[in-house]
């Protein structure tokens, strides 16, 4: 897990300039908004390091991560004077953050002391870890992963709006593919949570009223609706939301690749590793987990390898 985070961390700093300097270069108003919103970001990344490690709740980011980016996308939206295709992005962000944040409310995840409230259990499997048992090793791990990291891949994820700001092409059929697919998904989105909210919502009422756990709950762990497609049906409609965001910025300039699909690769890789993370605690806890591995594809139907 330790290389995988090092990984991820090298590819940040790596791929934006890589993208970057092989494409249309940010210049004019595009330029100013962009580095205000940056400094957005850096406030937003030191503060949850500060609360984190004042309240050692270490989900501060989780916290944020689905209403930040509706905060940068209007705020690009707004700069550009409410350009249409940039207000079309921005509302469809809002439909993915309103859903997302509620669905992160109903599990704990926030309390009125907005510090406060369930911490994600694999910061706590991490913490435990050799290599970041110290005190300072731990800190570091927050700053520059969970706090900075995290927060700088919210923001490239969002900026396929700044190339649609750039471009010059009027509204047309890929914007509006674009904005079905993002909608679809976040459907499919929506599905998944539920199915496992109300998976793990059923096995922990009978367990604390004392009643057997029948099938499927005796399994631990949710495998069938869309669990029983993919492994992961919210990690993969979360990347397939993100990716077609980008196409916007392909409707918008005719450059099928540009600089900004640098967020949605850095997603699709934390994804990979996070997965891969959650799936090591869940074969270990639950017997029957390598089963549905070997049997169910992770991110995409009907591919039958991990």
């Amino acid at each position: 897990m330790i290389r995988t985070i090092l990984f991820l961390i090298g590819t940040l700093i790596a791929l934006p300039f890589f993208v970057y300097y092989y494409d249309q270069p940010v210049a004019g108003i595009q330029y100013e908004t962009l580095i205000k919103v940056i400094y957005l970001m850096l406030g937003v990344a030191g503060t949850c390091f500060i609360l984190s490690e004042l309240t050692k709740n270490y989900s501060q980011v989780d916290k944020i991560w689905s209403i930040v980016p509706i905060v940068y996308t209007w705020f690009f939206a707004v700069a550009s004077g409410f350009e249409p295709r940039l207000v079309l992005m921005a509302s469809l962000v809002s439909i993915w953050g309103i859903r997302l944040t509620y669905n992160f409310s109903r599990r704990g995840g926030y309390s009125w002391k907005f510090w406060e409230g369930e911490e994600d259990y694999r910061w706590a499997v991490l913490r435990e870890m050799p290599h970041l048992k110290a005190g300072w090793k731990w800190s570091a791990f927050n700053l520059f992963f969970i706090s900075l990291y995290q927060n700088s891949l919210i923001l490239l994820f969002t900026l396929p709006i700044v190339v649609a700001w750039q471009g010059e092409r009027p509204l047309n059929w890929l914007d509006f593919l674009a904005a079905f697919l993002m909608v679809f998904f976040i459907i499919i989105e929506t599905v998944s949570d539920q199915q496992q909210y109300n998976y793990q919502e059923e096995k922990y009422r009978r367990k604390r009223e004392g009643l057997p756990l029948e099938a499927p709950y005796d399994q631990g762990f949710v495998s069938s609706g869309l669990w029983g497609l993919v492994r992961h049906p919210n990690y993969a409609s979360e990347q397939a939301i993100w990716i077609s965001f980008y196409l916007f910025s392909v409707a918008a300039t005719g450059r099928w690749l540009n600089w900004s699909i640098g967020g949605c690769i850095l997603l699709m890789l934390l994804f990979l590793g996070s997965s891969d993370f959650s799936e090591k605690i869940s074969a270990g806890k639950y017997a029957g987990y390598k089963r549905y591995q070997e049997t169910v594809p992770r991110f995409i139907p009907f591919l039958k390898r991990k």
